[in-house]
Parts: structure tokens; sequence; C-alpha cells
């Protein structure tokens, strides 16, 4: 049984540095994982890409019972929102989530909340070793980045896919609630994995 926390809907600003734009997005309630996906090591899962993923998400839905989220059709992935399955949190999601919904870079001094350049020796870190945020989600900044549903400029950057949360190799000042990273679905790296969200049913 995965260890989901329910996140309370909210109000969400967003920004683009690059680009200058400002958004903001009305969200509703969701489940987050309180860990990233872990390895039988019991350490994040990282070298995966999103398409590996969202195929991931699938397959613990299907274990679990649950319709999956993802229709899957080699690079072609359509999300049904509808379905209760796992699925990887879109970007607004994350941000909500990471801060308890509250407008603040970090949810706490960087060195009690994340593994980073500084304090993280070079490598990946067990999750929960660090303070949790006040919804008791662990280690959404720092130790390994995170995939998102979300493409990032589709008219400049084609199918590249946002990922935030920042690495263990990151220095401190690039570890954020609103610091975006983006890159070609395929790309796997040692420090970038996913921690799974699950809608929550509206009531008619």
């Amino acid at each position: 049984m995965l260890d989901l926390v329910d996140i309370p809907a909210g109000l969400l600003f967003l920004r683009d540095d690059r680009t200058g734009r400002r958004w903001h997005i009305d969200l509703p309630a969701f489940r987050l994982a309180r860990y990233p996906v872990t390895r039988p090591d019991g350490l994040p899962l990282t070298d995966i890409s999103w398409y590996e993923s969202v195929a991931l998400c699938n397959q613990l839905s299907k274990d679990a019972g649950l319709s999956p989220a993802y229709t899957i059709d080699g690079e072609d992935v359509h999300w049904d929102t509808t379905s209760t399955g796992y699925r990887l949190p879109t970007e607004a999601e994350w941000q909500h989530a990471c801060t308890a919904g509250t407008p603040a870079y970090r949810y706490g001094p960087l060195d009690d909340i994340a593994w980073h350049a500084a304090n993280s020796d070079g490598h990946l870190h067990p999750p929960g070793q660090k303070t949790p945020n006040p919804w008791g989600l662990h280690d959404m900044l720092g130790n390994q980045w995170e995939w998102c549903w979300d493409l990032y400029d589709p008219a400049t950057y084609g199918p590249y896919r946002i990922f935030r949360g920042g690495g263990h190799a990151d220095a401190p000042r690039s570890i954020g609630s609103t610091v975006r990273r983006r890159s070609h679905p395929t790309l796997k790296i040692e420090d970038l994995g996913l921690r799974l969200a699950q809608s929550i049913p509206t009531t008619p």
C-alpha cells in the first residue's frame, strides 16, 4: 500500500522567468506520495525517463487494481483525467504540495529539509532522513529531481517535459519550489526520478 497524503485544493500562481509568463491555476484536491518512488535498496528510483515513468505509473495502478491513468501508444501518451490510477503530478500540483500551499521558496532551512551539493557527499540518500514539509511530504526539495506531467514549451522545445525539486549535486541557490527544469522525455540521469500522484474522485 502506497503512503499517499491528501493535498487540499488551492489557488497557485506560477511564473516562467525565461519567457516572463505569469499565470494562475485553481487546483482541486488530490493525493501525493509522502516519498518519491524508491528502489529495493531504499534509495530513490532514478535513471528513469519520463516515458518509463508514465509506464511505471500504469503498472503500479494495475498491481493495485486501479484503472491506469495513461493510454500509451509509442511516444503518444494520453492522460485520462477521470482515472484514479497513479500518475505524475502536474507541475502546479507539485509546487502547491511542495511548500504546503504557501508562496514560500522553501519550507524550512535548506540543510534541514534537503540533500544538495554542499551536504550530500555527492550521492543519493534514502528518502525520509530530512524534515518533512507541513503536510508531511519528505524530500520535495533536493536529493533527486522529479518528473511532472507537463510539457514545457511545445512551440520552442517540442516534447520536452518539466521536472522539479533539485538534486543532490545542485548548488543550494538553485533548490527551491519555483525552480523549473526541462528535458526530452527520453532523458535518464542519476538524480531524476518520480513521485506518484492520484486524483480524488469528484462527488456528483
